[in-house]
């Protein structure tokens, strides 16, 4: 009878040990994922655009696109910073559209 209480008793503090951890990462990534989906849905509608993964996959393509174009006009190309930008702004107005 001994070994069985002890052993119920381990069982049992070792299952409360485990959902206590479980249940505080739980939290930390619940509270982690709903700062990015917040940061995600606030950025768009400061945009103007739908917070799909699409569309975010498409602004990072039209900021790449932007940073070719500085990068052109400082290194005192502007030919190649002016195609730059055009693409840039095609990119980035079809989001806002």
């Amino acid at each position: 009878m001994n070994a069985d209480g002890f052993f119920e008793w381990l069982g049992s503090t070792l299952g409360s040990v485990i959902r206590t951890i479980v249940d505080a990462l739980r939290a930390v990534f619940g509270g982690l994922g709903g700062a990015i989906r917040d940061f995600s849905d606030g950025m768009a509608r400061a945009i103007g655009m739908a917070p799909s993964t699409f569309n975010f996959a498409v602004l990072l393509i039209g900021l790449l696109l932007l940073y070719a174009a500085i990068r052109a006009f400082m290194s005192r190309s502007v030919i190649g910073g002016l195609i730059w930008l055009v693409l840039a702004v095609l990119v980035l107005g079809s989001l806002i559209g």
